[in-house]
């Protein structure tokens, strides 16, 4: 059923780009943004009680739904929330179409498009300088993928037959995330609490995505140049104040170091943004086509649900 459930759901997360908004869920910021504002009375707490009640409240229907339907009618009712749940859980963007946005705004040398799409990738501000921004991509869709694709993926098929409550999980944790991260840029002078709050946030969608982001960067050094990965790896790494942040810059790192790409100085910036981009996401695609026939196997031999 999980092999099944994940090729269905792929293959909708591929082709389904017209219903790619629904994934958004933007009704449910009204949700999170209540819970922020009912953890910011609760000062004495610690701010990770609060952001875990908000996680709670979001994933119960769906808990409750899968257990509902666990073994009800040979599986075909479990199969399809599977589906449903799994295309809602990726994202909210495929990488895909935001990289040929990114590489079309190139093409046609639109700098505000550049500059939209890109920090769309990057989840925040990135360099106004034109090649330290392109290294800044390449890196973006690294770690995306680990955030829109395979976290989800891994504890999609880690729960078993409770996979699509560990995939909403995930996903719901990076809901909550994201708005922390938009309320906090969008209020430069939050109190105190809302810092609190916000970090509380990242954290816990770093505990999650610290597992499938040590798998995803290992799968990046066999789908790429592995000694180049390797060595990326080996490098001492940044010093970082968050797990979520430690993880995200051992992606960047080995992600980039698998694509082992030069600078050439007779090449144009245009010809190598657009280059460098394609490769990332041949990358990630490269890595998606590893992992389902790993998935495949374990099924084959009975060690997934």
């Amino acid at each position: 059923m999980t092999l099944i459930a994940l090729l269905i759901g792929l293959i909708i997360e591929r082709l389904a780009t017209q219903i790619f908004h629904w994934r958004r869920m933007r009704w449910l910021d009204r949700i999170i943004d209540k819970g922020f504002v009912l953890a910011e009375r609760f000062a004495n707490w610690p701010a990770l009680i609060p952001v875990l009640l908000i996680v709670i409240v979001l994933i119960v229907p769906v808990a409750a739904v899968t257990v509902a339907l666990v073994d009800r009618l040979f599986g075909f009712p479990q199969l399809l929330l599977a589906v449903v749940v799994l295309f809602f859980s990726l994202g909210p963007n495929d990488i895909g179409e935001d990289v040929n946005e990114y590489c079309k705004a190139l093409e046609d040398g639109d700098e505000e498009i550049i500059k939209q799409t890109a920090k769309a990738l990057a989840e925040g501000d990135v360099p106004d300088d034109a090649m330290e921004r392109i290294h800044c991509v390449e890196a973006a869709v690294c770690v995306q993928a680990n955030n829109r694709l395979f976290a989800v993926i891994f504890w999609f098929v880690l729960l078993g037959p409770l996979g699509p409550l560990g995939a909403w999980a995930y996903r719901v944790t990076d809901l909550v995330r994201r708005r922390a991260v938009f309320c906090t840029a969008r209020d430069q002078e939050d109190s105190a609490t809302s810092q609190r709050v916000h970090d509380a946030a990242v954290t816990l969608h770093g505990w999650l995505a610290w597992i499938p982001a040590r798998l995803t960067a290992i799968g990046y050094a066999v789908a790429g140049h592995f000694d180049a990965a390797l060595a990326a790896w080996r490098n001492p790494a940044e010093e970082t104040s968050t797990i979520s942040e430690g993880s995200e810059n051992l992606l960047a790192r080995v992600g980039v170091g698998a694509l082992a790409l030069d600078d050439d100085a007779g090449e144009e910036l245009t010809e190598r943004g657009v280059r460098g981009a394609t490769a990332a996401n041949r990358l990630v695609f490269r890595l998606l086509l590893i992992w389902a026939v790993i998935i495949a196997a374990m099924t084959l031999y009975g060690w997934t649900m």
